[in-house]
């Protein structure tokens, strides 16, 4: 049998740099992108736009095979996350969308839909996968898997800049509430909780810049051979 194509799964909680690594990471190896917070974040807002309450799993989770969605980047570089055709990548960035993500995130029915979804993301040279359960549950099988975390007020001082160097007024207080209460639900969720991966190599990145966690990726992944 032909060995599994490679994935490197990147998982942590939000505002620890990880999908800014991970994107760097794919693009230097050619390889290819899951964000899989971003599909989370679609049904999410899919869910809203229908009319359909977000504690209703079942509904929500129906929705999953219908989307049809597409990563893509503009001219300029920009990304691009397009939905039936139309760019939402706003929309699927907001903080507000976030939540909503985590709350819909908890129903083990909707995960079970996304599952599949994540998987087939995996296609040859390779996978940069990002995501919260990424090494846990949707790659069991990654022979590199890393968990980025960082201190709860470091996360929510980055978001803060990121949103106030869009034009977007932010203040840190409820940004920080908002990042408390999802790590909540995430970490005690009965299925698939964030949680490092037995085998991870965590790494803390409160106090590094994006350039130095990648570089450190990059070495784990000379060690290991996988590049």
């Amino acid at each position: 049998m032909a060995a599994p194509v490679p994935v490197i799964a990147i998982d942590g909680p939000s505002g620890v740099g990880k999908g800014t690594v991970a994107r760097a990471l794919a693009r230097k190896l050619g390889w290819h992108f899951l964000d899989s917070g971003a599909l989370y974040r679609i049904l999410a807002l899919a869910a809203r736009n229908a009319g359909v309450p977000l504690e209703d799993a079942g509904r929500v989770a129906a929705l999953a095979p219908k989307l049809k969605i597409r990563f893509d980047q503009a001219p300029d570089g920009a990304e691009r996350i397009l939905l039936d055709g139309a760019d939402i990548a706003g929309e699927v960035r907001a903080e507000t969308t976030g939540s909503l993500a985590s709350t819909i995130a908890v129903h083990p029915p909707v995960r079970a839909a996304l599952l599949q979804r994540q998987r087939d993301f995996r296609e040859p040279p390779g996978l940069v996968a990002d995501g919260r359960d990424m090494g846990t549950v949707v790659f069991p099988d990654a022979p590199l898997k890393i968990f980025l975390d960082a201190s709860a007020e470091e996360r929510a001082r980055r978001r803060m800049l990121q949103l106030r160097e869009a034009g977007r007024g932010a203040t840190l207080a409820p940004l920080l509430a908002d990042i408390r209460a999802r790590d909540e639900r995430d970490r005690n969720r009965s299925t698939a909780p964030l949680r490092p991966a037995d085998d991870a190599v965590v790494i803390d990145t409160t106090t590094l810049l994006p350039a130095a966690v990648l570089a450190r990726v990059e070495e784990l992944l000379h060690a290991r051979n996988l590049v």
